[in-house]
């Protein structure tokens, strides 16, 4: 559910390059948005009639604006963390006009009331926040919340994000519930009977490390169990959170080829770093699910290429100093990723690996939109809402997380030189953002 704003005023972006995967567009084009919605896209300068005001994106690309499936705002009752305000503000900056919060919060999202709070005006969103809502009461993984209550309240899916849903029976009725009510259940796919004390991916550097290695069978196996449930529960909608090992790729593909409806997303961290960066027990490279292989990794970026995966997510995972300052194995999992998201994926994937630059702004855009059903997003299309990113993909910059709007630094990513940057993000009509 967006924020209410007072109408905007009318916004022609002239002289870029538009890239809507949704509605098969790759051309210089012209955008004009008014009154909260996209109002024309033209070949240049075939729009007419004015506009209040005007964008020049020459040299620049100009896409649906980007949504991030998975972010962890941290309100309510961690704001020493992160807040809405903090959160969505890195988010803009990062080109990010739409995010799905995560309900393992204190107290957890888990009601119509906690998610009408994340919803109101006085949280003060930069973007659109889009809640999701935990699956289970409390997120313990017993007994179901009311779905179609959160729904009605404005929450866009439901997840125990941060534990996983380990009972057959309790997983299989919230399958069925998302059949039933088209409600996604995004799984964070974690058999934690076989992670317990493991920090780490299983391999040479957590050997070499002296830590617990976690395998990926782990999450394979969890992947594996839930493709098999929602094949057999009718327009079951599920999705599989942060995934980060070539076995669980198995199982999506499968669950696709079947007709299932599986999707899945991978964070940029996955495809950008692999477990060695883990080297001198650095804690701003701990996170669940734990960097893989560099062969799980090279798995991750053929499905990134090949349409298999569906969305990058960030899992934005902001965290005080104290918590990372730490030993390893007392470090608190997860890093910030909004503002880094868009270069990361320019760089490796764009850069090193030649995925087309228009499937990257759909693993961005369309995809996500489509696995959350956010209608009217991903899309530049007549009617549309007017968010709008605009990004140089040519720019280089070095990423320095101690001017970052979030209000945690601790990224694995400070001082990458990184290749495209968000020039200016556009949310309903109104610019947010405006970068170099």
């Amino acid at each position: 559910m967006a924020y209410e704003r007072n109408k905007p005023a009318s916004l022609l972006i002239r002289g870029g390059h538009v890239i809507d995967p949704a509605n098969k567009i790759d051309a210089p084009m012209d955008v004009l948005l008014r009154d909260g919605v996209v109002a024309e896209v033209a070949p240049p300068n075939k729009i007419k009639g004015g506009a209040e005001e005007k964008f020049d994106a020459r040299g620049l690309v100009v896409a649906p604006g980007l949504i991030d499936l998975h972010v962890h705002l941290r309100e309510p009752g961690q704001s020493y963390k992160e807040t809405i305000a903090s959160g969505t503000a890195a988010a803009a900056v990062g080109g990010f006009t739409s995010v799905c919060c995560m309900p393992n919060t204190t107290p957890v999202i888990d009601s119509q009331e906690w998610v009408n709070w994340v919803l109101r005006p006085e949280r003060g969103a930069v973007v659109n926040v889009f809640p999701v809502a935990a699956a289970t009461h409390a997120s313990k993984g017993a007994v179901l919340t009311d779905f179609r209550g959160l729904q009605r309240a404005g929450a866009v899916a439901v997840t125990d994000d941060g534990k996983p849903i380990l009972d057959n029976d309790v997983m299989r009725e919230c399958l069925r519930l998302s059949g039933e009510l088209s409600f996604p259940v995004v799984q964070h796919a974690e058999d934690t009977r076989l992670t317990e004390n493991c920090p780490m991916n299983d391999g040479p550097i957590s050997f070499r490390l002296g830590l617990r290695g976690w395998k990926t069978a782990a999450e394979a196996s969890i992947v594996d169990r839930d493709v098999q449930l929602a094949q057999q529960m009718p327009n079951s909608r599920l999705h599989v959170a942060h995934l980060s090992a070539a076995d669980s790729l198995k199982a999506v593909r499968r669950g696709k080829r079947g007709r299932a409806r599986v999707t899945c997303e991978v964070t940029p961290h996955h495809f950008a770093l692999t477990d060695e960066a883990v080297d001198g027990y650095n804690t701003n490279c701990k996170m669940n699910p734990p960097l893989r292989s560099r062969a799980d990794i090279e798995s991750l970026i053929v499905a990134l290429g090949d349409g298999t995966v569906d969305a990058i997510a960030t899992d934005h995972a902001p965290h005080a100093s104290h918590e990372k300052q730490v030993e390893f194995e007392r470090a608190a999992f997860g890093i910030t990723g909004l503002e880094t998201a868009l270069g990361l994926a320019i760089t490796v994937l764009h850069r090193q690996h030649k995925i087309p630059l228009a499937r990257i702004v759909e693993l961005f855009t369309a995809g996500p939109a489509r696995v959350f059903e956010l209608r009217g997003r991903g899309t530049l299309g007549r009617g549309s809402h007017a968010d709008v990113t605009i990004f140089d993909p040519r720019k280089r910059w070095t990423f320095d997380v101690s001017k970052s709007r979030s209000l945690a630094r601790n990224s694995p990513f400070d001082g990458w030189q990184l290749t495209g940057k968000a020039v200016a993000t556009v949310v309903g009509g109104r610019v947010v953002h405006r970068g170099e």
